[in-house]
């Protein structure tokens, strides 16, 4: 009833070797973590009542559910939009259009079995949930409940991903389309609060239903925030799929000339035939291979092309437009607080908003890493940016063709990587700029950085923040770095787009989860002796997913420390903010974690453009490895 496609995709996913590996590790990741909640509580030999176990629980019950919707969140989307973007950069999905399928054989099939690994991974996690039942304070209800959510999110999410798949003609605004939506549909629900309509808030926000589904109120009746909630996300995934389906054959093919047939030399006369071949001689002495204008090349020809014509797609503005449009939300939501404003400006807003604004502009209070609600957000959402535009750079080259073309000219593997580096940092400035200028907001704002100074020493307040500045600056610009130049790497060395776009991905996905779960497992109890167990096993399996990342295709010594360095300093760097002055929010001079940092990742970023200088030849099949 689905369609050939799904068919394909039920048959042939069972059979493939990563499906189990996933499965497995994903199972082992969330196993590792129930562990480590459990010593950050209980630590190593305290003798747990059941009182403990009934509290221990619950909070292990939000922990797993919040990490699995953050996941499927992303991911679903991300797997949907390129698994559309993928048949169009190789040409197949016209293919696809041609055949006898209808639209809804094509949209639905696409999106589920794009969604079928996802599938597996929540039905997986059932029985792991359901054992939490044992320990007490988790009802079955609340377990159906939160599988209800996180399957209704995924769909919602793959129909996002999908939709913006089917419209844009390119994979990095497919991806980038697919995860600036999101972040904006997540700020525009929580904006309602301002207009006093929190209770709407319930079935639009899957973290905010999650949360009430965990904790019910005794004042809810009426339907449930969990199956409303579904039902809303039901009723996204219809209209989205709904209008990709009216919309497709609209959409789809893109940029293809339509190419008008000419009349056979019999049904036209001498003359006609005569003028014809001269006007055929005409276009041909006059023709080049671009319509238009002919435009001179300067300088590094690759650059050339990144920055002086529309390499990635006719309408990269809406994609910045988006992007602009989240930072500006989010820096409202982060900087107010943080500002004092006169009481008459909330006489400018109507009544209905001044509640909401006045409880926004009461502020936090001083030493609660302020920073980190604007930085964190906006960080990470430029990492992912910068690392998907960075690997569509060369997968697109790669499927439509033109890589073999290059290769053919006398370009140098220097012209060639830096030449698409350039034009990543110059198509990519609208993303680079976000954090570098909020970081220098914040160090002119109440609070100050991350690292806040000593009470009994405010005069050390104007050079901390100066410090915590130029640290922070420093480290935002070596990170982003490091997505551009890990996404070119991972591209140039992985034959399958999709693949290079999901490892690329998240492997920034995953250092920026993976890293906020430890701080929060810090946090909840701040003796590392209890955790250094578990954290032990992050950390290897950190290392060996980047080195798999990294280092697979063709083993560097370089890559194998760089993917011990990276992780390390990552942990290292959030145990001296979290816990440099224990029972205290002060953290330590940031010096050395930026250098730390600096260090671990720009030494990355060097062992992977080693290699791509000079192995480019090699990777790219212009000789063997033997005749080197």
């Amino acid at each position: 009833m689905l369609g050939p496609i799904f068919n394909r995709e039920l048959l042939t996913i069972p059979r493939r070797e990563r499906h189990y590996v996933t499965r497995a590790a994903y199972l082992g990741a969330l196993l590792i973590l129930s562990v480590t909640a459990y010593l950050a509580t209980m630590g190593w030999f305290g003798g747990a009542t059941l009182g403990d176990m009934a509290r221990f629980g619950p909070l292990l019950f939000q922990i797993l559910t919040f990490v699995q919707l953050a996941l499927f969140l992303f991911f679903s989307a991300l797997a949907a939009a390129s698994a559309v973007a993928q048949e169009k950069d190789r040409r197949t999905f016209v293919l696809l259009l041609m055949t006898d399928m209808r639209n809804y054989e094509i949209v639905v099939g696409k999106l589920l079995g794009s969604l079928l690994p996802i599938a597996t991974l929540i039905l997986a996690t059932v029985p792991l949930l359901t054992s939490l039942l044992l320990l007490g304070g988790v009802g079955l209800s609340q377990v159906i409940e939160a599988v209800l959510i996180v399957t209704a999110t995924s769909l919602a999410a793959g129909s996002l991903g999908g939709l913006m798949g089917l419209w844009r003609e390119r994979t990095f605004q497919s991806l980038a389309l697919t995860v600036l939506v999101l972040v904006l549909y997540l700020c525009l629900v929580r904006g309602l609060a301002l207009f006093g309509l929190q209770s709407a808030q319930v079935y639009l926000d899957p973290f905010l239903a999650l949360a009430r589904s965990q904790h019910p109120n005794a004042d809810d009746a009426g339907f449930g925030a969990a199956y409303g909630f579904t039902a809303v996300m039901l009723g996204w995934t219809v209209l989205l799929n709904g209008w990709g389906m009216v919309r497709l054959r609209v959409w789809n093919p893109s940029g293809e000339p339509i190419m008008q047939r000419e009349k056979p030399a019999e049904e036209m006369d001498k003359d006609a035939v005569v003028e014809a071949d001269k006007e055929k001689q005409k276009a041909r002495a006059t023709a080049h291979a671009a319509p238009g204008r002919v435009r001179h090349v300067e300088g590094n020809p690759i650059l050339w092309r990144e920055v002086a014509t529309r390499a990635y797609g006719r309408r990269p503005l809406l994609v910045k437009l988006a992007y602009a449009v989240v930072v500006l939300l989010i820096g409202f939501f982060v900087l107010v607080p943080l500002v004092q404003l006169p009481p008459e400006v909330l006489g400018w807003f109507p009544p209905q908003m001044q509640d909401g604004l006045a409880r926004l502009f009461q502020g936090r209070q001083p030493g609660s890493f302020e920073a980190a609600y604007g930085l964190v957000p906006i960080g990470v959402l430029s990492l992912l940016l910068v690392a998907a535009q960075a690997t569509t750079a060369i997968t697109t080259e790669r499927d439509t063709g033109a890589l073999d073309l290059l290769l053919v000219t006398d370009l140098s593997p220097r012209e060639f990587i830096f030449g698409k580096l350039g034009g990543i940092c110059y198509n990519t400035k609208e993303y680079l700029l976000p954090p570098l200028i909020l970081a220098v907001a914040y160090a002119f704002l109440r609070g100050g950085l991350l690292a806040t100074p000593p009470a009994n020493h405010p005069e050390l307040r104007a050079t901390m923040n100066l410090t915590s500045l130029l640290c922070i600056v420093g480290a935002s610009v070596v990170l982003l770095a490091f997505a551009m130049v890990l996404g070119i790497h991972v591209a140039l060395r992985t034959q399958n787009s999709r693949l290079a776009v999901i490892h690329t991905l998240s492997t920034i996905f995953f250092l920026s989860v993976g890293t906020l779960v430890c701080m929060a497992l810090i946090l909840i109890n701040r003796r590392f002796e209890y955790q250094w167990g578990s954290f032990i096993f992050f950390l290897v399996a950190g290392i060996g997913g980047l080195w798999w990342v990294l280092n697979r295709e063709r083993p560097s010594t370089a890559l194998l420390w760089a993917s011990i360095f990276c992780p390390l300093a990552v942990l290292y760097t959030v145990m001296t903010i979290l816990v440099a002055k224990p029972g205290s929010t002060e953290s330590a001079d940031p010096v050395l974690p930026f250098l730390v940092v600096g260090g671990a990742f720009g030494f990355t970023v060097a062992a992977m453009l080693v290699p791509l200088l000079s192995e480019f030849d090699v990777a790219m099949g212009r000789t063997s490895g033997g005749a080197d």
